[in-house]
C-alpha cells in the first residue's frame, strides 16, 4: 500500500518537471510566452476641410388671422334683427346685428319737440334783452336749457347708433352664438369675426436665438398635409423673454395664399440665422466627452494629439467646430476608446 502512494507521487512530479521544461523551449515569442510587443493600431482618419452651413433651428407654430375679433353688443336689449352668415363674407360697416330701440326713437322725438318750444323762447327773450326787457340772467337761462336739450338728443341718438352692431372690418363671419329675439348683454358674444386676406404666424424661440431674430428676416414653414414650402416675413417681435418658458414670441405676416393655410393650422418653421462660409463639420462619434468639456484626438507627425474643442450648431450626424481644429488637420475618427497619449496607430482608411 505504501509503496502505490509512493508510484503516484513520483508520477504527477515528473509530470511537472516536463511541462516546466516544455515551456522554456518554447521561448517567449511563443503561445505561451508574455513581453510580445503589439502594432500600431489601424484607424480611420479624416483630413479636415472647410464647407458652407447655414445656423438653422426649427420650431413649431400657428396660424392665425391678421385680426380676429369676438362681436358684442355695447348695451342690453332684446335682439330684433340678426345679419350673421356662419362662414359668409362681411364688408366693414356691414350690419350684423340690431337690438331694440323703440324707446330711445321716442326719447329723441320728445326731445325735439322740447328743443322747438326752447328755441322759441330762446328768440323771444333775446329780443327783450336788445330793449332790457329782461336781465341778462334770465336770457342765459332760456340759453342754458336750448343747449341741454341739444345735448341731451346728441347722446340719445349715440345710444341708437350702440343698438346697431356693425362690422369692424371686412372679414369672415364664425359660428352664430344667438338667435333674434333673444335678450342681450355686454357679456354675450354673438360671433366671431376673422380678417383671412391677410394671415400671421406666431412662434417662439429659445433666449439664446433672441439676438439674432430681427424684423424682416425670412422664414419658411409648412403645414400638415401639404408639402409645399411657404415663406413668410418676421414683422414684430416680444420686448422681453418670457420668465417662465425662456423664449420669445415672434410674430411674422405669411406672404402666399393657399387653401391649406386655415387659422388655428399646426406649423413647422425653419429660420435661417446666419451662413458660415469657412465651417469645420466633423462626426459626432469623433468628439470625446470629458469632464471639463470635449476632445477629439488628432495626428500630427506621426504622433497623436489630444485637443479640446468648443462646438457649434450640430444635425443628425455631424457637429460643428469653432476652435480648436483647423482646416488641413488630420482627425482620428474611429478607435478613439483605444487611444493612450503614446499609442502609436496607423491609419488605414482616410477620408
Amino acid at each position: 500500500m505504501i509503496h502505490r502512494y509512493i508510484g503516484a507521487g513520483l508520477l504527477c512530479a515528473t509530470t511537472v518537471l516536463f511541462s516546466c521544461s516544455e515551456k522554456k523551449a518554447q521561448g517567449p515569442g511563443q503561445n505561451g510566452g508574455g513581453g510580445q510587443k503589439s502594432g500600431p493600431l489601424p484607424v480611420e482618419a479624416l483630413l479636415v476641410k472647410t464647407e458652407t452651413i447655414s445656423n438653422a433651428i426649427e420650431v413649431t407654430g400657428t396660424i392665425l388671422p391678421n385680426e380676429v375679433t369676438e362681436i358684442r353688443p355695447e348695451i342690453s336689449g332684446r335682439l330684433v334683427y340678426l345679419n350673421l352668415r356662419e362662414g359668409g363674407t362681411v364688408k366693414k360697416g356691414d350690419l350684423l346685428a340690431k337690438i331694440f330701440d323703440g324707446d330711445l326713437q321716442a326719447q329723441v322725438k320728445k326731445l325735439k319737440v322740447q328743443l322747438q318750444i326752447a328755441n322759441k323762447t330762446e328768440e323771444r327773450q333775446r329780443e327783450l334783452l336788445k330793449i332790457n326787457g329782461i336781465s341778462q340772467q334770465d336770457y342765459d337761462l332760456s340759453l342754458l336749457a336750448v343747449n341741454n336739450l341739444l345735448a341731451d338728443i346728441e347722446l340719445t341718438e349715440v345710444n341708437i347708433s350702440r343698438t346697431e352692431i356693425r362690422a369692424p372690418y371686412a372679414g369672415k363671419i364664425g359660428l352664430k352664438r344667438v338667435s333674434p329675439g333673444a335678450y342681450i348683454s355686454p357679456a354675450n358674444i354673438l360671433t366671431t369675426i376673422s380678417e383671412i386676406d391677410r394671415l400671421r404666424l406666431e412662434f417662439s424661440i429659445p433666449e439664446k436665438y433672441s439676438s439674432e431674430i430681427s424684423n424682416g428676416l425670412d422664414i419658411d414653414f409648412n403645414v400638415e398635409g401639404s408639402g409645399t414650402i411657404y415663406r413668410a416675413v418676421i414683422t414684430a417681435r416680444e420686448s422681453s423673454v418670457d420668465e417662465m418658458t425662456r423664449n420669445l414670441s415672434v410674430r411674422a405676416d405669411i406672404q402666399d395664399e393657399d387653401r391649406f393655410l386655415v387659422p388655428g393650422s399646426f406649423a413647422k418653421v425653419k429660420i435661417i440665422l446666419g451662413r458660415n462660409d469657412n465651417a469645420i463639420m466633423i462626426p459626432t462619434q469623433s468628439v470625446i466627452p470629458v469632464a471639463r468639456g470635449k476632445q477629439i484626438v488628432v495626428l500630427n507627425g506621426g504622433e497623436i494629439e489630444f485637443r479640446s474643442i468648443r462646438t457649434g450648431v450640430r444635425d443628425s450626424a455631424r457637429v460643428q467646430v469653432v476652435e480648436g481644429l483647423s482646416a488641413g488637420d488630420t482627425l482620428i475618427t474611429t478607435g478613439l476608446m483605444f487611444l493612450r497619449p503614446d499609442s502609436k496607430v496607423k491609419v488605414t482608411r482616410l477620408q
